[in-house]
Parts: C-alpha cells; structure tokens; sequence
C-alpha cells in the first residue's frame, strides 16, 4: 500500500509517515487553542456586563442572552464532529469554521465602536430592537457557529498526530489532552486579565478594544495552524458515526416487528475481508436487546445499510447508549459553571475591586481557578497519578468516573460557599453601600469551582475518548460540549422558571432574580438551590457510575474473524469467551481481543 503525501496516511490504514504527526505538528495546535481560547473565555465570562450596560438587558435576559449563546455554542460542535468526519477532513473543517469565528469578532468590534449600530436606553428588559438586532444576533450566531465547528474538530485533530499503535506516540496521546488543557488554561488566563481589563476599563467604553484584541488574536491562532499543514497528518472523511447510528436505528424500527434468533451468532455480521472497515468487531452483549432486530436480515432482503446492520455497528450504538446517564448526570455542574459566568460577574460588579491602587475588573476573577488549575495540573499528572496508582494499581491514578465524580461534588460544595457570600455582600451593601465587601470573596467559589473543572473536564475527555467505540472517536470529545451546552440551556431555563414561580409566591410579588438591582433580589436563594439541586445530582451519578462498566473490564471480548470465500455467518460465533481463551471460528482462525479488567 502506498503512503499519500497528502494526508500522511496510508490509503487505507493511519500508518505513520516520516516528518508527518507527533509534538512538531501538535504545538502548532497548542499554538492556536491558547490565542482562540484568550478571546473566547474572555468573552465568555464578560459579555453578560457587555449586554447589561452596552446593550441595556436587564439582570436576567442579560444571563439568558450568554447562557443560550454558549449552549448554541457547544452544540454546533457536533456539526464540526460531522462535517469534518463525512465531507472534509479535521485541517479544512477547522480553517472554514475559523473564518466565521474571525468574522463574527470583527462585527462584534465594529458594533461596540459604531454608536448608530448600538441601542439606547429604554428601561425595558431589552432594548435591542430593528436593525441593531439584526446585526446584533447575526454576529452572535456567527460567532457560535465558528467557535463550535472548531471546537467539533480540533481537539480529534490533534489526536491524529499520534498513532495509538506505536509505544513511543502512545505516551504522546495519552499527554495530548492535559497539555491541550494547559493551552487552554494560559490563553484564557491572558483572556480574563489583559482582555477583560482593556474592554472594561473606564466605565465599560472600551468593548470595540477587546473585541479587536480577540479577533487579531484568533486571526493570528488561525496562521499558526496553516503554517503547521506540512506536519500535519490528515485523515481522510468516512463514514459518519452518526449515520452509522441513524441506520441502526431506522433498521431497529424497520424490523422490530421481527423475532430476535434464539442464538446471536445468527445475527448478521460481515467477513472481515469483505469490509472497508479495518476495526475489529465487538462481541455481542445482552444490554438493549431491541437495537439488535437491526441486525436481523430479512427474508428476500438483499443486504444494504439502510436494511441491516452488522453486530459491530449495533454494539457500537450500545456502547453510546451506555454512556447517555454519564452525559447527563454532568448537565446540572455546568448550569452551575454558567452562573460563574453571569451572575457572579454582575455580584462583583457590585464589590470593592481594588487590589492596592489597582482596581480588578469582576470579569477577571476567574484568575483564579486558572491559577490553580496552571498549577494543579502538572501536580496532578506527575505527583498525584503515579502516588495514587501505588495503591490502586490503575494506570490513571483513579478511575475517569471517579474522577468526574469528585468534581461533581465540588461544584456543590462551589454553589453553596456563593450563597454564602452572597448574603454578606447584599447585607453591607444594604448597611453600607459605599463600603462594600472585596471583590476577592467570590474567589473561594471560583477556586473551588476551578478545581472541581479539573477533575470533570479532563475526566470527561479521557473517558468518552477511551470508551467510544473505535469508529466514533472523532466525535468522542463532542459528547463533553455537548453536556456544557444543555448545562447553559437548562441554566436559561432555571432563571426564567424560578422568576415564573417566585414572582407568584414572595409577597413583593417581585421574582428572585428580576430587575438589574441584586440588592433587590434573592440570588442567595437561588445558589443554595443549585447547591442542593448539585447534591441531589451526585447521587443519580454515584448511581448510573456504578452501573457502568468500563469497556475493557467488561467480559465481552473483540473478536476478528478471518472467515473464507464463501462461508456463512454463522461461522464466526460472537459470544462471550473467557479471559485467556481462544475463541475458533469454523473455518479455525480466530484473533481473540481481551482485557484482564486493567486499563
């Protein structure tokens, strides 16, 4: 087989070709993650004071705007997992969704300079109205899709420059995604001080700077990676998984008036030489019995994706179906996380912000859990892991759901010390307004929060990357953003429906969080709501955790059989073998895949 110059793969398989992949081609990407990450967070944790004073929302439209416009953001990271998996490859996906993350920046910028593209004040809820609006939201939704079709592909992007299959870039992919964190984590450093501080500065005047500042630093993240094209492997677009799981399912429902066979072995599977896929199949499993009618054959029915299914492509929806209760168990941390970002910027709005003689901007309290993670995340890998593993005998130090579990716990732990200081800040506010409490207090909840990200985000990553079937490991890290974005949307959700039921029942007959006056609100009822609400959610994930069973702990075994011309189906038994044991096809050749319960 010959290499292609092009992709740096073989034509058929990721073999590793000279010059092409490793640290060289990943540093690039590093490169790109830190300078779009320094405009994207910045904006992430002070647009809500850019709508409240720029754009004139009130308190709880101004959350909702940000809250929707991230979750609009994660979720388009499907279709950048979906372009980049069917139609173009990770390179050209990230270059084209780029664009319009650059673009919608520069509108952005021009919008906050140009005082006839921006609203007056009305004391309604929102005052974005005609033209403005439609500049407004066109820029928004631009700026959505370009972040999350980035966000859809280049994390796998990276990923590709290693190849699983060879020792030595193995341990380059397991670091891959801590030093793609850490990237991460310094350019939004720069992001919530520099960025921040210049669009904040002198009384919320100068958002055209920081606007400017992010889009030239995305421009320039996006140079970097067409510079680094020559060392770039590049995979060429198959199958998308989520075709491959919309046939399942069109299949199931097709059939699901058939009888399941009495054996799975007579379930519909293809031999290895008559596939383009060259992953190994999976075993059946005994789990979600109604998906495998899609690997029933009908009588007079020629084989077609559309009309059956192979017992691999049915397993691999299993293992998604699987992993569905962990997604969802992670929602409710990041609608937490989306308070951080809104109210907890507009409680510091109201706080005492000098540090000496220099004054904080609330947007830039996130610092804080930045530092901590700078820092805590080498600790983490190179002190943390190999002590742990001593006792627990696992690769990682500990599980990835027990990593995503002690975050869990944090995060309630997090919303609970915000209600807390909340109540101090409203109580001197209401004694004392000129001398309110310092900034500084709300970094406890932030710290706290920090390091509860830590655990969960990287928990997350490594957990639907290894588990994903082999096929949909292109899309594997979406399922994380996917969970921030339903996070932010349920976020929008709560602060419309607890000012719904508040405002009928409190006396004032005013809601919780109505109005732009937090000294008139109870956002301190709100966090302890969330903080119970957190507690709650840990036990239905301490639940649906144990349940689950890690792909290579569980007794079903890959199997790879080479059958011959002309044999049937039925030769190649997908049943499950014990550890050690080789399984023997009919036609005697068999490659038996099994884990002794260890990563």
């Amino acid at each position: 087989m010959g290499g292609d110059a092009e992709t740096g793969y073989d034509a058929l398989s990721p073999s590793r070709i000279k010059g092409k992949g490793g640290l060289r081609a990943t540093s690039f990407i590093y490169g790109l993650v830190a300078l779009e990450n320094m405009g994207f967070v910045a904006n992430m944790v002070s647009l809500v004071l850019y709508f409240s004073y720029k754009m004139y929302f009130d308190l709880s439209n101004a959350a909702n705007t940000l809250t929707n416009l991230m979750g609009s953001t994660f979720l388009l990271t499907i279709v950048g997992g979906f372009i980049s998996d069917t139609f173009i490859n990770r390179f050209q996906t990230c270059v084209i969704f780029g664009t319009f993350e650059v673009l919608a920046l520069s509108m952005m910028t021009i919008q906050a300079h140009n005082a006839s593209l921006l609203p007056k004040p009305c004391g309604k809820p929102s005052c974005v109205e005609g033209g403005v609006a439609v500049y407004f939201y066109t820029s928004l939704c631009l700026l959505a899709l370009g972040v999350g079709g980035v966000k859809g592909s280049l994390p796998a992007l990276g990923a590709d420059q290693f190849d699983p299959n060879d020792a030595k870039e193995a341990k380059g992919l397991a670091s891959y995604f801590n030093w793609l964190l850490l990237s991460t984590v310094i350019g939004s450093s720069v992001g919530v001080t520099v960025v921040v501080w210049v669009a904040t500065n002198k009384n919320n005047h100068n958002w055209w700077k920081g606007f400017l500042i992010t889009a030239v630093g995305a421009s320039l993240g996006y140079v970097l990676l067409l510079l680094g094209k020559p060392f770039y492997r590049l995979k060429v677009p198959r199958d998308s998984p989520l075709i491959r799981i919309a046939q399942v399912i069109a299949v199931a429902v097709r059939n699901r008036g058939l009888s399941l066979p009495e054996s799975p072995s007579e379930l519909y599977e293809i031999n290895e030489k008559d596939s383009e896929s060259t992953a190994a199949r999976i075993a059946h499993t005994d789990q979600f019995r109604c998906l495998d009618k899609a690997a029933i054959l009908a009588p007079n029915t020629e084989p077609s994706p559309w009309k059956v299914c192979t017992v691999t492509q049915v397993e691999e929806v299993k293992v998604l179906a699987r992993m569905l209760p962990i997604i969802a168990s992670t929602i409710i941390m990041n609608t937490c996380m989306a308070q951080l970002q809104t109210f907890s910027v507009q409680q510091g709005y109201r706080m005492d912000p000098r540090l000496g003689s220099f004054r904080v901007p609330s947007a830039s309290i996130p610092i804080i859990p930045l530092l901590f993670m700078i820092i805590l995340i080498p600790i983490y890998d190179r002190l943390f892991v190999p002590f742990v593993r001593k006792f627990t005998k696992h690769p990682s130090g500990v599980t990835q759901l027990q990593r995503v579990g002690v975050g869990l716990v944090l995060s309630a732990v997090s919303m609970s010390i915000a209600a807390l200081v909340e109540v101090k800040r409203r109580n001197q506010s209401l004694k004392n307004p000129l001398r309110p409490i310092s900034l500084f207090w709300l970094a406890f909840q932030y710290g706290i929060f920090g390091i509860a990200d830590m655990f969960t985000l990287v928990g997350l990553l490594e957990f639907f990357y290894k588990e994903a079937p082999e096929g949909m490991k292109s899309l594997s890290t979406s399922f994380t953003w996917i969970s921030l974005s339903f996070g932010y949307f349920l976020s929008s959700v709560f602060v419309d429906s607890i000012n719904s039921v508040t405002k009928r029942i409190a006396p004032s007959r005013q809601g919780w969080l109505h109005g732009q006056d937090l000294d008139k609100n109870n956002l301190n009822l709100f966090y302890w709501f969330l903080a119970i609400l957190s507690g709650l959610n840990f036990f239905n994930y301490l639940y649906w955790a144990t349940w689950y069973k890690y792909k290579n702990n569980d007794d079903n075994v890959v199997v790879r059989a080479a059958t011959g011309p002309g044999e049937s189906v039925g030769d190649v038994p997908f049943l499950r073998v014990e550890e050690d044991v080789c399984c023997k096809a009919a036609n005697g050749g068999c490659v038996v895949e099994e884990s002794n319960g260890k990563e």
